[in-house]
């Protein structure tokens, strides 16, 4: 036995499998040509923020439009940062925003698909059987450096202006003989497994990233640690081993992982593994003061996904906006396609800013508004329902309480080719319903009316409302009132000579719709009316009459 392998079983007493093994457990999947496979592999160390969505909405959409396969891994290493319900919370974010998992980790003791498991702490015996492999071929070595060494080393390279890091003559421990590394293994010293680098950082790599185009990088010559002192993987190695037995072929994620790039590449090759092609994500920018920073988890409550939960965007909305700053003529092609599934539409990873999208409210709401508008009325209940219950009890006991009532709220204006677009989101909903439960406090009469004007107007509508007219019947009463009180029952006519009324038909139909509602803007007043019903129709114009 050679003294590279009294080693590794030295260090590995416990693992009997190989790389080949491995390789033939998971085996290069059975897919089409041109078939992407690609993943989500968050850490549980947070709450699901839009950009991981985002991410995530970009490998699902990859997957779609190649017959791919999309699977969710867990990166749960880091255990001091890990957030209790972080991992459920984010796998229940992906499903209520529509995200189609095919395969990988379900929940805490459920996956789906023959290339796991898929949460890395269930998967120490493979990383070591891969350290164990590099150790063989010298590629690997335990170093047993402190961290007081490491401190005092970084600080000397600091002092000298040196690039900080273990590298070259600085990585002391890479020069131990297989020897000396066991003496002090047997002594009990800790140490952590470390790769022995090949690299040269005045060389320079190469790689494409299909957003950035070409990038040129110093190649990797930092001895990075594989493995922590507990046996746990560091995030660069794991996921190397992770990639390539789950077949990934296109890692796509954060621009923030571009400088790691280097030092993936050189594992994939020690590995011996195909590197996988990267697509690099810029952040989501947000627009401040004239410049743009990128959208932040601390600062922006926009940020976290939350957010459109508790405000009540629906799940579609949200994802609508996220396909039109995924893919710039994603717009042009709604438009074109109002109907069609998102999933017909022909991403394109080219075609994705180089340098981040902007995030604009505003925009999410014009799109969310558009949503709501093509909901059925029954289906807009039901949502409503779903968010009042959580955020505003007391509105979901009223809108609760009679369901046909809150149905008929949401029904008017619906349908047809150019329905209102009054709700960006389900808590717009107290403030637009608000007139069906509540009668007004305040009368924002027309400003060119005078109050014997107003009180004409209702005192005259009073006798004649009458709750089984159509639109058409209703609006026809108000223009053959018109004459009578002296107003003009065309609009055309008074602009013609507007000093001979006190004002027209649709000053007439304005007073009315205040007094109903307290407001000059509503849905159709018609339907409104039609829905109150006649005794708080009749007792909301007495009331209005009262207070002139």
């Amino acid at each position: 036995m050679t003294a590279l392998e009294k080693l590794a079983e030295l260090l590995f007493p416990n693992i009997d499998k190989t790389p080949a093994d491995y390789e033939a457990l998971y085996p290069p999947r059975d897919l089409k040509e041109g078939a992407r496979v690609v993943r989500i592999a968050p850490s549980p160390t947070g709450y699901l923020h839009l950009g991981v969505l985002f991410t995530a909405t970009i490998n699902d959409l990859t997957a779609r439009s190649t017959d791919g396969l999309f699977y969710f891994r867990l990166e749960d290493t880091d255990k001091k940062r890990e957030v209790d319900g972080g991992a459920a919370d984010i796998l229940a974010g992906l499903r209520q925003y529509g995200l189609q998992i095919d395969e990988g980790y379900q929940g805490e003791d459920a996956s789906i698909g023959a290339y796991g498991p898929y949460r890395q702490s269930d998967r120490a015996e493979i990383y070591h059987a891969y350290v164990k492999a590099l150790v063989l071929q010298d590629l690997a070595y335990p170093c047993f450096c402190t961290s007081d060494e490491l401190s005092a080393v970084r600080e000397q390279q600091e002092a000298q202006k040196l690039r900080t890091g273990y590298y070259g003559k600085y990585a002391t421990c890479r020069n131990l003989t297989p020897e000396q590394a066991m003496e002090k293994i047997r002594a009990g010293q800790p140490y952590v497994m470390r790769l022995r680098s090949p690299g040269d950082e005045s060389r320079r790599i190469k790689f494409d990233d299909m957003i950035k185009g070409t990038i040129e990088i110093p190649e990797n010559d930092q001895d990075i640690v594989l493995l922590k002192t507990d046996g746990i993987p560091t995030y660069h190695f794991a996921h190397a081993v992770d990639d390539h037995l789950m077949r990934t072929t296109h890692v796509i994620r954060g621009d923030e992982w571009i400088a790691s790039v280097p030092i993936h590449l050189q594992l994939f090759r020690v590995l011996g593994f195909k590197a996988p092609k990267y697509a690099h994500v810029s952040p989501i920018m947000k627009e401040e003061n004239g410049s743009k920073r990128k959208l932040s988890k601390r600062k922006d409550p926009e940020a976290a996904v939350h957010f459109y939960t508790e405000q009540g965007y629906p799940p579609e909305s949200v994802m609508e906006y996220l396909h039109t700053i995924a893919n710039s003529d994603y717009e042009d092609w709604r438009r074109c396609n109002p109907d069609a599934p998102r999933s017909a539409f022909p991403f394109n990873l080219k075609k994705m800013s180089v340098s981040g999208a902007l995030f604009d409210l505003n925009k999410l709401n014009d799109v969310s508004k558009n949503v709501i508008a093509a909901m059925t009325a029954d289906d807009v209940t039901q949502a409503v329902l779903n968010w009042a219950k959580d955020y505003a009890p007391d509105w979901y006991a009223l809108f609760a309480k009679d369901i046909a009532f809150t149905t008929g709220i949401f029904s008017i204006d619906r349908g047809g080719a150019k329905p209102r677009k009054d709700l960006a989101k389900w808590s717009d909903t107290p403030d637009y319903a608000d007139y069906f439960f509540h009668a007004p406090t305040e009368y924002p009469w027309p400003e060119n009316l005078q109050a014997d004007d107003i009180r004409k107007v209702l005192t005259a509508y009073l006798p004649l409302y009458d709750p089984a007219q159509d639109k058409q019947e209703w609006f026809d009463t108000i223009k053959a009132l018109c004459p009578s009180i002296g107003f003009c029952p065309e609009v055309k006519e008074y602009k013609k000579q507007p000093d001979a009324y006190p004002g027209h038909v649709g000053d007439v139909s304005t007073v009315i719709r205040v007094a109903m509602t307290g407001r000059r803007n509503t849905p159709d007043l018609c339907s409104i009316m039609s829905l109150l019903g006649r005794d708080i129709v009749t007792e909301r114009l007495n009331q209005a009459l009262a207070t002139l």
